[in-house]
């Protein structure tokens, strides 16, 4: 296992952790990504090497996806059969959970594992919502339960860094962006218990709260921009066809053909992105599909509550919502298919020990 740690405008805390990574296990490689940090970290970049660490720099900060992507292309070129470790370079982990995470993913193989924390003790206010926020999301959205879905601290196999190679994001959605991937390729992710840290208020943090949290929860304020577009379309059309053929069936069906038409071509090209597509006629088939058995669950659902005397404002509400993270989820998974996948290796490649690193 090699420790990647990327590193923006770092301060002593980088410096100790490399110092004890390597006094606990000295021929272990760790690897941090200056991610254009300026020439006044000069000196923190400079004792890291002293330390024992490879330093690689971007001239210009590129954002924490990037600098990840910077690491695993070095550990997949110079030191091949290799996995990963990721840490964070802010003092939130702790050796022994670096390192217990990495003797964990040499044992297992999974795919990503996890150094996932609790949350208990003294935890800024904005890390508890942000992260219980995202929690759910990632929930209602693929279907898995994960309890901590933007740690840092992340193992990965040697098979696995061209995949991560090629998930898109360049900033601090790459990591969610991972695990939405291997959610949806299905993908074995593990979790170990690690330390809750968090020093100064997590005032380390480079995480801007508005303009992260927008590019991690970008694919579902895709999916509801591009739901809310469909009902305006579709409110639109039927007036529009009401006054045109004086027939309110004729023009609800004329309505919902063209809203989910405009609503398939949108989240096929824009909400979910694929890269490979599969023949659009498949596309469209299950996202018809799809459509037909919504429609239908949401009039059974409709029915049912209100026969047990839910309010029928309530009833619509409850069932929007249950159909929205239902739609989102089967499109993304089932509908709009064709990421590229893991390529497993032929053969197993020998671990190294322990002590080895």
């Amino acid at each position: 296992m090699i420790v990647l740690v990327p590193a923006y405008e770092p301060d002593e805390r980088l410096v100790a952790l490399v110092r004890r990574l390597r006094d606990e296990r000295p021929e272990l490689p760790v690897v941090v990504v200056d991610d254009g940090s300026g020439p006044e970290y000069r000196q923190v970049f400079a004792a890291v090497v002293d330390a024992g660490a490879t330093v690689l720099v971007h001239g210009v900060n590129r954002g924490k996806g990037r600098a990840l992507k910077t690491g695993f292309a070095h550990v997949a070129r110079e030191h091949p059969g290799e996995g990963v470790v990721c840490a964070d370079c802010d003092g939130q982990h702790t050796p022994a959970d670096v390192l217990a995470v990495a003797d964990h993913a040499r044992a297992t193989g999974a795919a990503v594992v996890l150094g996932s924390r609790r949350f208990t003790g003294a935890v800024p206010l904005r890390s508890r919502f942000g992260n219980g926020c995202t929690r759910v999301a990632f929930r209602a959205g693929t279907g898995r339960a994960v309890q901590d879905t933007q740690t840092g601290l992340r193992a990965y196999p040697a098979h696995v860094l061209p995949w991560l190679l090629g998930v898109r994001g360049e900033r601090f959605e790459y990591e969610l962006v991972v695990l939405l991937r291997a959610a949806e390729e299905g993908l074995p992710v593990e979790e170990m218990t690690i330390s809750t840290v968090y020093l100064d208020g997590n005032s380390s943090s480079h995480f801007r709260p508005v303009v992260d949290s927008v590019r991690i929860y970008a694919p579902l304020l895709r999916f509801a921009a591009s739901s809310s577009l469909a009902f305006v379309v579709d409110a639109a059309a039927l007036v529009v066809l009401v006054g045109l053929t004086g027939a309110l069936p004729v023009a609800v069906l004329g309505a919902r053909v063209l809203s989910s038409g405009g609503n398939f071509a949108v989240n096929r090209f824009w909400v979910f992105r694929r890269r490979a597509r599969r023949p659009v006629r498949r596309e469209a088939l299950a996202y018809w599909v799809l459509a037909a058995v919504l429609l239908v669950a949401g009039y059974g659902s409709l029915w049912t509550l209100t026969t047990v005397g839910v309010p029928l404002l309530a009833a619509k509400v409850a069932t929007d919502l249950a159909l929205f993270v239902v739609g989102f989820q089967v499109q993304r998974t089932a509908v709009f298919t064709g990421a590229t996948s893991v390529r497993r290796p032929q053969r197993a490649h020998s671990e190294r020990s322990a002590a080895d690193g």
